[in-house]
């Protein structure tokens, strides 16, 4: 099966970009499953490089990382990136600049689609 994630909140304040990274972590474990994570609008900060947070709090780069080991692929709005002042050299090891002509694949691709 094939399952497509679209994150659009912050990494941290809301928790919808943790969840939907939880989610996406457990379906990427599943035999014959493959993910893909785009994140859009503010959830572009997520895959930003060398995070540091408070000790026993989430890390969404760490969250991400686990997909990506499981064959998961993360793709990040282009534009959002750049809206945000993240050059390429910024984001997270496996994860992609992507665009919306990347997105509309991704979604043809997709037997399932969730929204976060």
């Amino acid at each position: 099966m094939n399952t497509l994630f679209i994150l659009n909140d912050a990494p941290y304040g809301s928790e919808r970009t943790y969840n939907g990274l939880r989610l996406a972590g457990a379906v990427s474990r599943q035999e014959d499953c493959e993910v893909r994570v785009f994140l859009i609008g503010d959830a572009a900060s997520a895959a930003h490089r060398s995070q540091k947070v408070p000790a026993g709090f989430y890390n969404v780069e760490t969250m991400l990382g686990h997909v990506i080991r499981h064959k998961g692929k993360i793709g990040i709005c282009g534009t959002c990136m750049d809206a945000r002042g993240m050059n390429d050299s910024d984001i997270a090891d496996g994860t992609h600049r992507s665009t919306l002509a990347e997105l509309a694949d991704w979604t043809a691709w997709a037997d399932k689609i969730l929204v976060f």
